[in-house]
């Protein structure tokens, strides 16, 4: 069932200040908002101010709300007046961001489904997502970057847009090729994918960084590693434990615990990529606590990052 979406549209006396310009659509991009208020809310906030930022739309843990058209640009990516982020983009707020908790994980489950509906509307692949700190390097979405969600978030877009018969992509999702569109630049897709500009070069024998055309698939090599980590994980998860394992003090440790961390590293929970091993350590700590209460959250249990039967069950059905 397509999600419903409340218009509560900027009035036109307000085009010059939050979006002046006409635009056409060519990527979506992902925010964390500041604070825990409503959808509601922050659109009533965002078109009544005085201040140019703006923004399409708003997802809470109930509902979407849209507060631009579509055909005028935003201001949300602080990428500039005639940034692509800024004049091609579609800005989509998460809310409750600032203090997380169950109603954020509902708003973020809401907001992935959301935006595979987007995707699948416009004909777009999992390659037209952008977080805003692609386009001008702010921290933003902030909870998910702090939580080393950002590959998590993308890979449940992608497994929804499929899910709703959207069209696959070839960018990230599969971690080998890129089909350049309409506006990428080769610095843009080589941030956007975490590779140099010097090796999309060479892996492409590409002269001039300047020259590249709408439709030319693009190697990236860099990424095969992740994917085969991905496939790895999922293989080597099993047996998981049974019964109850939950933080205590001294915290509980072992193998049984890198089993846990394991399985939800297969399923995106887990990754922390600034930590030796991605942070699987065999220690269940608020760290892997705080992994299966998100877990729980999106997957309908109890979120109280208690790893226990019914968590077990749910791990291994999306596992198998």
């Amino acid at each position: 069932m397509a999600i419903k979406v409340v218009k509560n549209l900027v009035s036109q006396e307000k085009y010059s200040l939050k979006c002046p310009n006409p635009m056409v659509p060519e990527y979506i991009t992902i925010h964390n908002t500041a604070n825990d208020a409503s959808a509601k809310n922050e659109i009533s906030y965002m078109k009544n101010n005085t201040s140019s930022t703006s923004y399409h739309f708003a997802v809470d843990d109930i509902q979407v709300i849209q507060g631009l058209p579509l055909n005028r640009n935003a201001w949300h990516t602080g990428d500039g007046t005639n940034g692509t982020g800024n004049r091609k983009s579609i800005g989509v707020e998460i809310c409750y961001s600032k203090s997380g908790g169950a109603k954020y994980y509902a708003a973020e489950k809401l907001a992935i489904k959301f935006v595979a509906q987007l995707l699948k509307e416009r004909g777009w692949g999992i390659d037209r997502v952008r977080k805003h700190q692609d386009w001008s390097g702010k921290y933003c979405p902030h909870r998910i970057l702090d939580e080393g969600r950002w590959d998590e978030v993308k890979a449940a877009i992608a497994a929804e847009l499929s899910k709703i018969g959207g069209e696959s992509s070839t960018s990230s999702g599969s971690g080998t090729t890129y089909t350049v569109k309409k506006g990428d630049t080769l610095s843009g897709i080589a941030k956007a994918e975490g590779v140099s500009v010097a090796n999309l070069q060479k892996w492409n024998n590409i002269k001039d960084p300047n020259k590249i055309t709408v439709g030319q698939k693009l190697k990236l090599k860099g990424s095969s590693s992740s994917s085969s980590t991905k496939t790895s994980n999922k293989k080597t998860s099993y047996p998981l434990p049974s019964g109850i394992i939950k933080v205590t003090s001294p915290m509980t440790k072992g193998s049984n615990v890198r089993q846990v961390q394991n399985a939800l590293a297969a399923l995106y929970f887990y990754p922390d990529k600034g930590a030796k091993n991605n942070g699987i350590d065999g220690v269940y700590g608020p760290k892997t606590a705080n992994a299966v209460k998100r877990f729980q959250s999106v997957n309908g249990l109890t979120a109280d990052g208690v790893y226990g039967p019914k968590t077990k069950a749910k791990i291994e059905s999306l596992l198998k």
